[in-house]
């Protein structure tokens, strides 16, 4: 085994540690550096920082902001994965950020044993409300706050919903389940669509809706070719399962005449046995 690709876990003095390479950045405006410093500061570090060693110091590989944060703050050493050669250090890791969805669930299962105060202050957030997503409950049907938890509609598009009243929020999720469409798009185009009284009187129609002809024209445009496409499949689908039903009552004479049923129990018992299952299921089930 090649004792280059080995890797040591060890707490290494700041003065130590140095970046691969400079980087110009404002910490006092950078939000994901503010995150960093907020939560070191509440929690300590919890990613150590990877690096490798060089002469006397130590080249920071991953962390720059974890160690600008830790510099800040007065912190004088920090937990590291010390590599033996650049090298054995792959950049190429596979990071897979939460969703909206996911943060979401995350931050409301840790509700139930912290407080609001702690997380945003961990998180360096003034408030959880917008990570939370439940500003616009108030004016979203069951229904549709049922398919957001279950990670069926995106918030961003139940956000869109909140312009018209609540059974026209249903009659609108009828329609995209129909065409399976749930984007934003649809659903926006669905919003335009509706008639004045079904709007929701607390919410005032986006001003690019009410000015933008064109780009309404758009929206409607693109919800017509959804219908269309749907109107297809739906006919193709008719034709499938009468041509079926066509085919089961064939099936069923063909097996009924005795000649046939014995040549075929003699010559291709397997074959008789699925036309018997298309007869006995009525041509609910294809072959």
């Amino acid at each position: 085994m090649n004792n280059s690709f080995t890797v040591d876990g060890v707490d290494i003095p700041m003065d130590k540690l140095k970046p691969l390479n400079q980087r110009s950045i404002n910490l006092k405006t950078n939000r994901g550096f503010q995150k960093i410093l907020s939560s070191i500061r509440s929690i300590g570090l919890i990613e150590p920082l990877c690096v490798y060693r060089e002469n006397s110091h130590y080249v920071i590989l991953d962390g720059f902001l974890r160690y600008k944060a830790c510099e800040q703050l007065g912190i004088k050493s920090v937990p590291c994965i010390a590599y033996r050669t650049k090298e054995a250090y792959t950049f190429n890791r596979m990071v897979n950020h939460l969703s909206h969805y996911q943060e979401s669930c995350m931050l409301r299962k840790s509700l139930e044993t912290i407080d609001h105060s702690t997380i945003e202050k961990v998180l360096g957030v003034k408030s959880l409300k917008y990570r939370l997503g439940t500003a616009i409950y108030e004016h979203l049907h069951p229904e549709v706050i049922r398919l957001i938890d279950a990670n069926k509609i995106s918030r961003k598009c139940a956000a869109e919903l909140i312009y018209v009243n609540q059974d026209r929020q249903l009659e609108i999720l009828r329609e995209m389940k129909k065409c399976n469409d749930y984007s934003v798009s649809v659903g926006r185009a669905l919003v335009i669509k509706t008639s004045p009284e079904q709007r929701n009187v607390k919410k005032k129609p986006r001003k690019t809706w009410v000015e933008n002809s064109e780009k309404k024209q758009e929206l409607v445009g693109k919800l017509e070719e959804v219908q269309k496409r749907y109107d297809f499949f739906a006919t193709l689908y008719r034709r499938y399962t009468t041509d079926l039903l066509r085919l089961c009552i064939y099936v069923r004479n063909l097996i009924n005449n005795q000649k046939i049923r014995d040549y075929m129990v003699s010559k291709f018992p397997e074959l008789l046995s699925r036309f018997d299952k298309i007869v006995e299921s009525d041509g609910r089930k294809a072959i």
